[in-house]
């Protein structure tokens, strides 16, 4: 196949005028594209209000296609690369099979390799799956009653089931384009496997991971739901098993642990046992939210249904902190993201077609080590905590502090909304979030709005919202390992998000899946990538 880049488009075009641009540039007829395969979409609105789609597709031609390209004289056209990612197989497997804690992003995929090489992994996740955890979640949205043990944050899919289901990463990394492959084949949307910016949405999400599931179990694997890692059992710096909450002692050899950002218990517990940690910097905020039709008029120039809901992303860089947005969810929703009573968190989701009437992202601002009030590798954590309770204590419920965007810039207290009404559930107490937040997070976001409003017309709109907190953007602590990605405790593979080595689901999904093959590869077979 030939490989075409940049080919341009207005957003109202159609498949055959793809099709007809193709062959121009390589200079056939039509009926000489035989086949055409896109490999990315995206949106260009540099010269806005005239916005381009631009595509860069894989075409099979007829006829001689190193030929072709030749005469062609085309610049932007090249042989196709052939990308495969295999799984190396393990012929003789012996002795006690790898044990998965925690089934979010990192280790859903580092499972599914291990059980396509037929190691058959055990996963132990504390949360219950998808189904009964949807449930939950939308009872904790609705009446402000929350499960600890089943929520946003614990259960089947992990954190980034109540997501937008971004799937972009700034990795470039082989695993990608199998990873994509994974979630079409378990039911997300075809254009995730060629849009810029993929995302499945938290409503596609919730059958996707599901049927991820189905697979591992159909490869020999096991996932035990409400079923917690209480503690190890270690011997001379060596691990030997796994204790569950019920009791249960299960021999182990090799452990991933994919635990996930917000496991405060499981943190303290690896702390007691002298598991090696450290701090590490990560960020808070609150979420904002404009409408989505001031974000689509900033970017676009114009309203145009043929293009999707705009998205931003935008940075500032002050003298002492970085401002920046995080987990931009185009027609979207912010939604309760607390795992632990008597504490409110903020997050963001969209579902696949993106159509609230609202934008929002987190709006974030840096916090490093030796800024954190608490010593010790989880200084960050009870950080963390104490301005979720704070939170909490304002409303005296899961109610989030709110305040407009005016409000907040002007230093005075909110007592109710502007245009922009505010998504989250179960509700919002509007007060002044300078009562919430710490003051460096507070001084930073009033020094950086007005100047990403200059980069962004719209984003500091007066009746904009900021819903507060948004604590829980990244791990505070890095779990540490070695260049063979395991703990100085011998057969302990921290990974992913919660082990401080990756900010999102495909990240996730990429050490998951790395740390797999690091296994695969000691028990005798061959590394991928």
């Amino acid at each position: 196949m030939i490989r075409l880049r940049d080919i341009s488009l207005p957003p109202e075009h159609n498949a055959h005028q793809l099709t007809f641009e193709a062959a121009r540039m390589l200079r056939v007829p039509n009926s000489k594209i035989k086949q055409l395969r896109l490999v990315r979409r995206s949106v260009d609105a540099r010269k806005k209000p005239e916005v381009r789609i631009i595509y860069t597709v894989d075409v099979a031609v007829e006829g001689n296609e190193q030929k072709i390209l030749k005469q062609s004289g085309c610049k932007r056209a090249s042989p196709a690369p052939v990308c495969a990612y295999r799984v190396a197989k393990i012929r003789n497997v012996s002795g006690n099979r790898p044990v998965v804690v925690g089934f979010g992003p990192a280790g859903m995929f580092a499972a599914l390799v291990l059980a396509m090489a037929g190691l058959r992994p055990l996963v132990l996740e504390r949360g219950e799956d998808a189904g009964t955890r949807h449930q939950k979640v939308q009872r904790f949205f609705e009446t402000g009653q929350l499960d600890p043990k089943s929520n946003v944050q614990f259960g089947e899919g992990g954190a980034g089931t109540f997501s937008d289901g971004k799937l972009n990463t700034g990795v470039n990394n082989p695993r990608i384009g199998w990873i994509l492959e994974q979630f079409v084949k378990a039911g997300a949307r075809e254009d995730i496997l060629y849009d810029a910016k993929p995302h499945v949405g938290t409503d596609v999400l919730l059958t996707v991971v599901q049927n991820l599931r189905k697979r591992i179990l159909e490869l020999g694997g096991e996932v035990r739901f409400q079923t917690k890692a209480e503690r190890l059992k270690l011997e001379s710096g060596m691990l030997r098993g796994v204790v569950t909450d019920s009791g249960e002692e299960i021999p182990c050899d090799h452990c991933i642990l994919a635990i996930g950002h917000s496991a405060r218990d499981t943190f303290r517990m690896l702390e007691q046992l002298g598991v090696p940690m450290e701090p590490k910097p990560f960020a808070m905020g609150v979420r904002i939210e404009q409408k989505q039709e001031t974000i689509n008029l900033a970017q676009y120039g114009k309203e145009n249904p043929a293009l999707p809901p705009a998205d931003y992303k935008l940075v500032e860089h002050l003298a002492e902190e970085t401002v920046y947005t995080f987990c931009m969810c185009p027609g979207g929703y912010v939604v309760a993201a607390a795992s632990e009573e008597g504490g409110v968190v903020t997050n963001g989701m969209s579902n696949a077609d993106r159509d609230g009437e609202n934008a929002n992202a987190a709006l974030l601002v840096t916090v490093k080590p030796e800024e954190f009030p608490y010593e010790g590798p989880l200084g960050g954590a009870r950080w963390q905590e104490e301005i979720e309770r704070k939170a909490y204590a304002v409303s005296g419920s899961y109610h989030a502090p709110a305040q407009t965007v005016g409000d907040f810039l002007a230093g005075r207290p909110s007592s109710g909304p502007g245009k922009v009404l505010p998504t989250y559930r179960p509700g919002v107490h509007w007060c002044d979030l300078g009562e919430v937040l710490p003051q460096k997070l507070v001084r930073a976001m009033k020094e950086a709005i007005p100047r990403l409003d200059g980069k962004l017309r719209g984003f500091g709109n007066a009746e904009g919202v900021l819903t507060a907190p948004e604590t829980r953007s990244s791990s505070p602590v890095r779990i540490l390992r070695d260049e063979n990605r395991e703990s100085p405790v011998r057969g302990l593979y921290p990974t992913g998000e919660g082990a401080g080595y990756a900010g999102g689901i495909m990240s996730a999904a990429i050490d998951g899946m790395m740390t797999a093959e690091k296994i695969l590869e000691m028990m005798g077979g061959t590394r991928n990538g």
